[in-house]
């Protein structure tokens, strides 16, 4: 591992001014992603600064009615905030199918959004990577690439987001909002990642140096019946080879409001707005789910030893979905 210096941020102001004059520095929260790295090489910079200690590890009620959650609350308080679990109950699970309690006790939710890509080739040193090294070529392509993109990829990067939380956030509208030395801002978690294109090493649009400060729910009623459910290919914890967080709002059999966001199946938490407008104003029935779902997954584009994940992800996201008018017309 790269020798480097470690320091404890005092303000958020200080510490976006250090990142800003040090563009070898890197945030360090619960370090369950950035430490990996390092230690396998991708990551090597000169100088960590830990932000754990800032004052950004609460969970507030907005003036509208949402929820403002900051960027160093642990994905273990998170999942147990009794807000979280009533009012985006889908959030909660997918936080607790994330990862173990070890894990989700040091794990934040800005350190979350930002987790790198688990593919063995961005990770291994010893292969070329477009997203580690531009212009290298992307051997998952031709390679293993069972787990990989089926959805927004393109020829420079086939990799997936591996983040749980993150698929529950898009189906629900979170905003990020973040610091830099220039001031504040705030991207909707719709545009805070960028599409891969020929770039897929430049991830989000956070500017350079930029802090997360914290995460916003907006109100949103039809979270209330929501679910996460996640497949992986062993019982005890794994990234999903394919999930789904769904939210579903039904009037007199009619599908009033729907949200739809896959995870696994893309460089970010995929939001099926395709299947969300075509399912709007439909009867909540099992032939209107799979129109639907196969509206959405008619723009995937598969390579040899991935294709099943488009019946996976049909046949997930159609028994969800069942699931959830089932239990609206109790």
């Amino acid at each position: 591992m790269k020798e480097f210096t470690y320091e404890r941020a005092q303000d958020v102001g200080g510490v976006v001014a250090l990142l800003d004059a040090d563009p070898q520095a890197r945030y360090l929260a619960g370090g369950t992603n950035l430490v990996d790295l390092m230690k396998a090489g991708v990551e090597r910079p000169g100088r960590l600064v830990d932000v754990r200690a800032l004052p950004l590890d609460r969970i507030e009620s907005t003036d509208d009615g949402g929820l403002r959650i900051g960027a160093t609350v642990t994905n273990s308080d998170l999942a147990a905030h009794p807000h979280i679990r009533r009012d985006y109950p889908a959030l909660a699970q997918a936080i607790l199918e994330g990862a173990s309690g070890q894990l989700r006790n040091m794990a934040t939710v800005g350190g979350n959004l930002l987790q790198r890509t688990r593919c063995a080739y961005f990770t291994d040193t010893a292969f070329p990577c477009n997203k580690r090294t531009p212009g290298s070529g992307c051997p998952a392509r031709t390679g293993e690439h069972h787990n990989h993109a089926i959805l927004g990829a393109s020829e420079h990067c086939v990799a997936v987001h591996p983040s749980d939380m993150g698929v529950a956030l898009a189906a629900f509208d979170a905003t990020v909002t973040y610091e830099t030395a220039e001031g504040a801002g705030e991207l909707p978690l719709a545009d805070f990642y960028l599409p891969v294109g020929e770039t897929p090493h430049v991830e989000t649009a956070l500017p350079p140096g930029a802090l997360i400060t914290s995460v916003t729910l907006p109100p949103a009623p039809v979270a209330a019946l929501s679910r996460y459910r996640k497949v992986r290919e062993r019982a005890s914890y794994a990234f999903a080879i394919g999930s789904a967080a769904a939210a579903l709002d039904v009037s007199d059999g009619v599908v009033r409001e729907v949200r739809l966001a896959f995870g696994a199946v893309a460089s970010r938490p995929w939001r099926a707005r395709t299947a969300e407008r075509v399912l709007t104003g439909q009867p909540a029935s099992g032939e209107a789910f799979a129109e639907a779902l196969d509206a959405e997954l008619a723009a995937a584009e598969t390579l040899p030893l991935n294709a099943y994940k488009v019946p996976l992800m049909r046949n997930l996201v159609l028994a969800l979905l069942t699931e959830l008018a089932e239990e609206a017309a109790r």
